[in-house]
């Protein structure tokens, strides 16, 4: 048991760096059962094909992540709930999954995702994680009455674009070398919190 689980986990790790590296059509199987040190029967037998190889990357990472954001913002006591609040439940579990080591390399899988428009992969992501977003924009709503549907989305992605831009870390803000890696992260959150509550807000 330990020993399957090892090697699935291989592959999906090697995979992850592959496909952040060289893109989803650019990291051939062969290459990849190579780098893993497996064969090819052992991505078929853990995954089928290298679709959903490349789905379950994504699911090991989306899976606790959503989780971590469902959480907490079923933590919020409902309508009494601020929009910083439903900000932090939405933007803080995001930024720790990019400052976990591994998680940043996901980032930029993530990002090719987007860049390669792969429609089958956004398909899935919508139908497995669209929930979620549905119900923080449920919560937007709730909070920002004086936007119609279609400015609230408008903004909505503006944010998510600004988040995953700050998940990358490929900006001008860089962790100076007095600052540890927690306090880097807060002020992250701190300041991408306020920057989303004055552009979602802005009549």
């Amino acid at each position: 048991m330990n020993s399957t689980s090892s090697t699935r986990d291989r592959i999906l790790g090697t995979a992850e760096k592959m496909f952040a590296q060289r893109g989803f059509d650019g990291a051939s199987l062969r290459q990849l059962t190579s780098a893993a040190g497996v064969n090819l029967a052992a991505v078929n037998y853990h995954f089928g094909s290298k679709e959903k190889l490349v789905e379950e990357v994504f699911r090991r990472r989306l899976d606790a992540l959503n989780a971590n954001r469902l959480a907490a913002l079923h933590k919020l006591a409902g309508g009494e709930a601020t929009l910083e609040q439903v900000l932090a439940a939405y933007i803080r579990p995001a930024l720790e999954l990019s400052h976990d080591g591994s998680g940043a390399l996901f980032m930029r899988v993530l990002a090719r995702a987007f860049a390669e428009h792969d429609d089958s992969l956004r398909r899935f992501l919508s139908e497995n994680y669209g929930h979620v977003m549905r119900q923080f924009t449920s919560e937007f709503a709730r909070l920002l009455p004086h936007l119609g549907k279609s400015e609230l989305y408008w903004r909505i992605d503006l944010v998510t674009g600004a988040l995953t831009h700050a998940m990358s870390g490929f900006g001008m803000i860089q962790r100076k070398g007095d600052v540890t890696e927690q306090e880097h992260l807060e002020q992250t959150v701190q300041h991408l919190i306020r920057f989303a509550a004055a552009g979602l807000s802005h009549p």
